[in-house]
């Protein structure tokens, strides 16, 4: 299993609590989590990714492992230690203002 947390407006979205868990199979990559959430959670479908596009929301980061991984291809493989479930995979609402 998976741990994802996720911000404070998609956790309201999708009314569960801050670490949710998903099951992948196949390689770990960042769709592979994105569907897997969307297919647990159908409310969340549009608000982390664009429905057309599949590309992740300007506002919206990913991390995993201190590191972030925005702007990774979606497909390349997470961390050994997010998909061991040691490590979450991190969905932050960015913030900005001017």
């Amino acid at each position: 299993m998976i741990k994802v947390i996720l911000p404070h407006h998609l956790r309201t979205l999708a009314n569960t609590t801050r670490e949710v868990q998903v099951e992948v199979s196949g390689p770990v990559t960042q769709r592979s989590i994105l569907d897997a959430l969307e297919a647990r959670y159908p409310a969340l479908c549009g608000a982390i990714r664009d429905h057309t596009t599949q590309q992740r929301r300007p506002l919206v980061r990913f991390f995993a492992c201190e590191d972030d991984l925005s702007h990774e291809s979606p497909d390349t493989p997470l961390p050994d230690a997010v998909a061991s479930g040691a490590e979450p995979f991190f969905i932050i609402g960015a913030i900005a203002g001017g």
